[in-house]
Formats: C-alpha cells, structure tokens, sequence
C-alpha cells in the first residue's frame, strides 16, 4: 500500500498532523496500536489534563477539533501566580495585562483524545487509519521507506513521521541518539473540589520537595499536578484520601481553602529527553518523540503542537517539490523548530535544577529572581508571549 506520508502514533499530536493535511492532496495513513480510552458514561473528571494555549486552539480550531469539545468541560485561565519557596517570592501573569482574554485552556486529556479520533473518523477519504496495529520494522530506501506490520502488512511512504511518544520506536529504528536524565522525581495529579473559587487563577508553588500546580476546572473543581522528589511522590500516593487532602491543602498555603479529593491520585516518572535531530531522509520526529522536558511550565503538549503546525506548513509549502520526504525539505521544518524547542528544554530543565538546589546562596538568588522579574512587564511579557504561541 503506497502512501505519501505516514504517521506513527495516533495521540494527539500525531492526529493532529493528519487532520492538519487532510486538504493537502497527499495520501495520509495513521498507524496506532491502541484506540483512545472511551468517554465515561457518567460525568466522572479526567485526573490527566491540558494547558492549552492559545495558539495550539487556533491551530485545533482550523480542522474542527476545538469547536467538538464540550464547552462545560473547558475553563480558561485569566491570570497566573507562581511563589517562590522563600514564603514571600512571587511571579504574577495576566491575560488583560497583556491585551489578551485568556492565557491557556485546562481541558481533560481524553476530551481532547476523542474528539480528534471522531474528526479523524470523518476523513477516511482523506486519511487511512490502521488501528489497532503493531509495527514490526521499517525498511529506509533512496526514494521511499516500507514500514512493516506485525500482521504483515507494508506500507510504503515518501514520509515516515514518529509520534509515538517519549521512548519512541520510530526514533530507534532510525537509530537517531538522545541525551536523556531522570529527574528522579515523580508527577502526581489528581482532582479536588476546592473551599473557595478559583476566579479562573492557575497557582505554582516552587516548594523544596518539588513544583505543585493547582490548575482550574470548571466552578470549584481544581487540578493538581504536583512534581515531587520520588520519596515525597510515593509517601503522597500511599496516604489516606483524608491525609492526602490534608496534604495539599497545608502545600497550597491553603490557597483555595480546604480541598475534597474527586478523582484518585495517578501518577508518572519525569525525565528529561535531547533528541540529537528530528529529521533524517525520508523521516521527521514530532510532540514527545522530539523532545521530553520538565511539566513545570505546562508547555509539553503545546510543543508537540506547534511540531505538528509547522511540519503541516512545511510540506503544504513544498512549492514544486512533490516529494514531501525531501531531506532538504524536512530541514525546514528542522530548523524552524529548534530554537522554540532548545529554549524550552534550557527553560525547564534549568529552573528544576534551580528550585531543586538547597544551597542557600541559590536558594535566596532565584527567589529574587523571580521578584525581579514581577517588577518588569517588558520582561514578563516576552516570557508570557512565547508560552502563548
């Protein structure tokens, strides 16, 4: 079966590069190994969610994934306030301040997750879904590359796209390297009703023991993301509900009051990923395949996007080059890319290592920072302005 491009991986990121060529004229196939988790029947809250921002919107919006979701179920977020672990420190962001309505959107992984599969499922014209399907290997030639399914199956593409997440397949066979660390410390997310109203105001604590994000749902519902150090991660995961409760509470500084537990903590290792090049003849990498940075800025999902927006643009601009796995047209699509996601991994990456530093000199020089840099719009806006896009 020849195709023009296929994409490894039906997440969200991957999903959405098919749905985001699906008028380029290009034969598209999508490979998954597993359907997307249904939708409950009862109106239960999913404990894994997104930032949003408002450009991944926009970009969502284009191919009718955005306008499917439930709007109950999104809350924007109008203002930000991240504090220090000096009980005094603080960095606030506004939506208004900068001429905006909305500085993201907390919208639940398997809204997202369903409403691109039904999009999906109403371009079978355009895009060829094999799913569920295991890949078993991938055959790179001069003019093409064969992708090989466990049920023996070949699919022959110009382009070969890794979406598969973190520790991706696609990356391996292709044998491009990554610079890779544990973090060595464990996220944990749940949900919490919460005493008081949120006003649509996403909290951060840089704590000693790691980052907790208080992320606003709908009316009092709050999400929890807490990145902790893994003895802390697991001491919080085998707590009561009613000492769990308690926990965040007293960590939040009782921010939002006393919290109700709604949905059961989860949780999932951090780690840090460099991949050494995203594309290669006949191959791009896009989302977590490309690169795995720190979840304390909230941007992960949102970079996996803008992989996807770019390399859409990338191919849909190919001029009269027909040949949509062109090394040199896959360079593009490398170098537009690089700088957001350097500065993003020497972002996060960097502030962990700063908040996760006891020495006291550092301690008392990145609380000022962050005072400093409350105190300079013109800084705080560049910083706003790049997580917006």
């Amino acid at each position: 079966m020849k195709f023009d491009v296929v994409i490894v991986g039906g997440g969200l990121v991957g999903a959405s590069l098919a749905l985001a060529l699906k008028d380029s004229g290009l034969k598209i196939a999508l490979v998954e190994s597993r359907l997307p988790t249904p939708l409950p029947a009862d109106d239960s809250w999913d404990s894994r969610v997104y930032a949003i921002s408002p450009g991944s919107a926009k970009f969502l919006q284009a191919f009718g994934v955005w306008q499917a979701l439930d709007e109950d179920r999104i809350t924007p977020v109008y203002k930000m306030a991240v504090f220090g672990d000096d009980s005094a420190a603080r960095l606030d962001f506004s939506a208004y301040d900068i001429g905006l309505t909305e500085l993201a959107f907390i919208v639940e992984n398997r809204q997202l997750q369903t409403a691109v599969w039904n999009a999906l499922k109403r371009q079978k014209k355009h895009v060829k879904i094999f799913c569920p399907a295991e890949c078993a290997s991938i055959t790179w030639n001069e003019s093409h590359a064969d992708l090989h399914l466990a049920d023996g199956n070949v699919l022959q593409a110009a382009l070969i796209v890794g979406a598969d997440g973190l520790n991706s397949w696609v990356r391996e066979q292709a044998e491009i390297g990554v610079v890779r660390h544990s973090y060595q410390q464990i996220g944990v997310v749940a949900n919490f009703n919460a005493e008081q109203n949120h006003r649509n105001v996403a909290h951060q604590w840089f704590r000693r023991d790691g980052v907790l994000a208080l992320l606003p749902l709908p009316e009092t519902l709050v999400s929890m993301v807490w990145s902790a150090n893994e003895e802390r991660a697991r001491a919080l995961l085998d707590l009561s509900e009613t000492e769990l409760c308690h926990q965040v509470t007293q960590a939040s500084c009782r921010a939002l009051g006393e919290l109700q537990l709604v949905t059961r903590p989860a949780a999932f290792p951090l780690n840090f990923v460099h991949v050494k090049k995203l594309v290669q003849p006949r191959l791009a990498l896009i989302g977590d395949a490309a690169h795995g940075i720190h979840p304390l800025a909230g941007q992960g999902v949102n970079l996996g996007l803008r992989d996807a927006r770019e390399l859409a643009a990338t191919i849909i601009a190919r001029g009269l080059e027909s040949d949509c796995g062109d090394y040199l047209l896959l360079r593009r699509y490398e170098r537009a890319r690089k700088e957001d996601i350097l500065a993003m991994e020497l972002a996060t990456d960097g502030l962990q290592k700063l908040f996760n530093n006891t020495n006291p000199t550092l301690v008392r020089w990145r609380n000022l920072g962050l005072e400093i840099t409350n105190r300079l719009p013109l800084l705080k806006d560049r910083l706003i302005q790049h997580a917006l896009s």
